[in-house]
């Protein structure tokens, strides 16, 4: 499947909107809600068992990707702010809540999405953060766009959770 070209179109989501989505153990898609096949442009026939990264908008520093894998693969929720691409390639923003479904045996079984409407606030400030940290991974790698988000936090004094939910307050 061809990836789309980006453009300037943005997409909102509705403040009661909630996209769910679940992924294999290996990021494919196993479920998408009708928001979530909606708001995409693809049909459900063409998410099923396609990479999740089918989605990824280039404007999405790797850094917040390796981040949220990272979490999942220790078995640790967390929250992001991500920028997706339809199948038209117009865009959406979302306030993601990921998280590791267990077996019984505590293995990976599958994960599982929620995201809602960020708020203004984040939008505000977001976007910026992520140019930085992809002009960053550009010249320097992901090593260099993971000291860029440290030097953030650091200078706030925050953790990136505690950043992250306090943008969505």
């Amino acid at each position: 499947m061809q990836h789309p070209t980006p453009n300037q179109n943005e997409k909102m989501l509705n403040e009661n909107d909630f996209i769910v989505s679940k992924t294999d153990a290996r990021g494919k898609i196993i479920y998408g809600n009708k928001t979530f096949i909606k708001i995409s442009g693809y049909e459900e026939n063409e998410l099923l068992d396609a990479p999740h990264s089918i989605l990824r908008h280039p404007d999405m520093p790797k850094i917040v990707f390796k981040l949220l894998w990272d979490r999942l693969q220790n078995k640790e929720e967390i929250f992001a702010y991500v920028k997706n691409m339809c199948k038209d390639g117009s865009y959406y923003w979302v306030f993601a809540n990921a998280t590791a479904t267990l077996n019984p045996n505590g293995s990976i079984r599958d994960f599982h999405s929620v995201r809602r409407k960020p708020s203004k606030k984040a939008l505000d400030v977001i976007p910026g953060i992520y140019a930085q940290l992809l002009a960053a991974e550009r010249t320097g790698g992901m090593d260099a766009s993971l000291r860029l988000l440290n030097t953030v936090l650091n200078d706030k004094g925050i953790t990136y959770d505690e950043f992250v939910l306090s943008l969505q307050q």
